[in-house]
């Protein structure tokens, strides 16, 4: 055992048991990992449910926290990317039912920056923010799958798998958004 330790040599019972997707992934590893490839992403699922880029940042924070301190749990059931954004997703809608009990003055509230510039000009950019809109126009559970699966590029089992929703359900709430963002953005046709 000495010389085991002296050479380098961890016996197999004594060594840090290897993550899916990363062979040498330990907490420290595993938050680096989640920060390099899916900290955007997860910014992107927080801020479509918390609607305010300040809050997005915490929940993120948050949830990069969560995910370090539960890194023993990770069971590699499901991929890093939809763990992860399922505590974000989770970390969010926390967030906000918490910030919905605190009783605060409207004038320590953050603005809202869906306001339109005057400046504009390009009809690409016109298009845009009023796709963003009305994706913030539909409820939270419908805009977080829209985002996932339009932005973010995800399979419709990995966002229920994210979710932990029925597969059925992820199509017809996303069937039903795309209508309604299409309803939305007709004059655009």
């Amino acid at each position: 055992m000495i010389a085991a330790v002296a050479t380098g040599a961890v016996p197999a019972a004594y060594a840090e048991e290897p993550r899916p997707g990363d062979a040498t992934t330990g907490p420290n590893e595993l938050l680096a990992e989640l920060i390099d490839q899916h900290s955007a992403a997860m910014f992107r699922v927080a801020r479509s449910i918390v609607h305010d880029q300040a809050l997005a940042e915490d929940v993120v924070q948050d949830s990069l926290v969560k995910a370090w301190q539960a890194a023993s749990a990770f069971r590699g059931d499901s991929s890093l990317r939809s763990w992860a954004l399922r505590i974000t997703h989770n970390t969010a809608i926390s967030m906000l039912r918490k910030r919905r009990e605190d009783v605060r003055d409207p004038q320590q509230l953050p603005d809202n920056d869906t306001s339109v510039g005057t400046d504009r000009q390009v009809a690409g950019k016109l298009m845009v923010n009023d796709l963003w809109a009305a994706i913030d126009q539909l409820d939270e559970l419908s805009r977080t799958i829209v985002i996932l699966r339009e932005v973010e590029g995800m399979a419709y089992e990995d966002i229920a798998d994210t979710l932990e929703l029925p597969l059925p359900t992820i199509k017809t709430r996303l069937f039903r958004s795309r209508k309604t963002l299409a309803n939305a953005l007709s004059e655009w046709k």
